[in-house]
């Protein structure tokens, strides 16, 4: 039987930063896939010569977030980030930037100017009171609204809460909305993460690892990064807030970030892929090693699967934190690719749009941001749905295939490739009533990380927060270092 420090079940973003963390930290580590492929959702790959990611991916918190945190202490490689650019909407007659803040929502003329007044003083004042510490994690963004808006102002703001939260706006939080929106923002700083991961006994120190390189952004990009700015209150951007601050996206694609982490492993961690975990060993309640291929043992196991699998994987889970793990809510996405025979004018723009009336939509031409990843001349969209778990898949590709050629009918005839990908694009969607699993699990050095242990942002900046919290639990138990 082989022995490692630490053992980690799956290998998606989650799985992989916590194997470079750990190893970084000096454990010999073996991470466990039951795919024959890493990356999860974090990945792209080739489909008639058009590289497209696991869906569409907006990288978020760039500049002081946690995913930041970890490239700068642990990444040997580092992707180069292209400036995503701006949030647009799509109408019948416009094609509008989405506002930032309130100057911005004067005069969006998507929504009746009625409509904009009502949102903008409920927007006020739901952000007054999170300032003054009220929590709206448990108040729905539908609770919040007027009752008198129009159609396509409570269409519009639908079609948020679902690409923010992956529901409905009667199910998401206007805790959600605010952080979604960036007026409510959370960052960590160097001194931060330093006193996380450093040694109880010891002082925290500027970085753990002497060997790393500076981080290779994109000169607009960095520009951005490094510019001195004047800290504002959550209230105070009210009226300077950009959304899309401190977003990227990685040129090469989404594999770009996948192959950094991959790249930056060292010879300490072994990954086997096509190893489905069978049973996580348990004895006197204390973690002992994974049953998979072969017998595996170790002192610590990182389950990074979907939490709410792990009775399947250990037995005599107590009844009550079974339960809290079947409170965490899955939602389901859609995205369809689309490869066009031309660059075509209707997304000449560096981005993403939102179509938000009959069968909301989110659209990101990746291609703008590295024409390698469409073949010479040509372009790739992707388009992403929210999409109805008990409704049949056909029917809802149907739908949005429809939808698309509605919107946008002048690229039907330009379309030579297209693909569809059904997934679920996080482990735990932000619900009000939806269970979020603590990293500690009742097993003594059993830990779960992923993106149903953190609700903070979304897809692999949540999987980076998620790690972070890990290495602080890691440390405060004493199985860091």
């Amino acid at each position: 039987m082989n022995k490692y420090d630490a053992i980690v079940i799956g290998a998606g973003a989650t799985g992989l930063l916590a194997a470079l963390t750990l190893s970084k930290h000096g454990k010999k580590v073996l991470v466990l896939e039951k795919n024959n492929q890493v990356g999860g959702n974090c990945n792209s790959y080739d489909v008639d010569g058009f590289q497209v990611d696991t869906g569409p991916h907006a990288i978020t918190h760039l500049k002081a977030g946690p995913l930041k945190r970890l490239m700068e202490n642990y990444f040997d490689y580092l992707p180069v980030f292209e400036d995503y650019g701006n949030y647009f909407v799509r109408t019948e007659r416009n094609f509008l930037k989405v506002p930032s803040n309130l100057k911005e929502f004067a005069v969006f003329d998507a929504l009746p100017r009625k409509d904009r007044l009502l949102i903008a003083q409920t927007f006020t004042k739901e952000l007054t009171l999170s300032t003054f510490g009220v929590d709206l994690s448990k108040k729905s963004v539908y609770d919040a609204l007027p009752k008198t808006l129009s159609t396509d102002s409570y269409n519009f703001v639908d079609a948020i809460s679902h690409f923010l939260s992956g529901k409905s706006m009667k199910e998401t939080s206007v805790h959600r909305i605010l952080t979604g929106s960036s007026f409510v923002r959370d960052s960590i700083t160097q001194a931060q993460f330093a006193s996380i991961v450093s040694k109880p006994d010891r002082p925290p120190v500027e970085s753990i690892l002497q060997s790393i390189i500076p981080a290779n952004y994109h000169n607009q990009l960095q520009l951005r990064f490094n510019s001195v700015s004047s800290q504002f209150s959550s209230l105070g951007r009210l009226a300077t807030n950009r959304a899309n601050d401190s977003q990227g996206y990685p040129r090469k694609g989404l594999k770009a970030l996948l192959n950094a982490i991959l790249y930056s492993l060292p010879d300490s961690v072994d990954i086997k892929t096509e190893s489905k975990a069978k049973k996580i060993l348990v004895e006197n309640n204390q973690v002992t090693g994974v049953e998979s291929d072969e017998i595996y043992l170790a002192d610590i196991v990182i389950h990074t699967g979907f939490v709410k699998h792990l009775p399947e994987l250990v037995q005599d889970l107590p009844h009550n934190y079974i339960e809290e793990l079947d409170g965490i809510v899955n939602s389901k996405s859609l995205t369809v690719w689309l490869g066009l025979d031309e660059t075509r004018k209707e997304f000449n723009y560096r981005g993403s749009e939102i179509w938000f009336k009959d069968n909301a939509y989110w659209a990101m031409p990746i291609s703008n941001y590295d024409p390698t990843l469409a073949p010479p001349g040509k372009q790739l969209v992707g388009f992403a749905f929210a999409i109805d778990d008990s409704s049949p898949e056909k029917k809802e590709i149907k739908k949005a295939h429809e939808t698309i050629y509605k919107v946008v009918p002048d690229i039907q005839d330009h379309v030579e490739m297209q693909h569809d990908q059904v997934t679920i694009p996080e482990k735990a969607a932000v619900t009000i009533n939806g269970h979020f699993a603590g990293i500690r699990t009742p097993v003594r050095n059993l830990y779960v990380a992923g993106t149903d242990t953190d609700s903070r942002s979304m897809g692999v900046t949540r999987a980076a927060y998620s790690i972070i919290e890990m290495l602080r639990i890691l440390n405060e138990d004493s199985n860091l270092h």
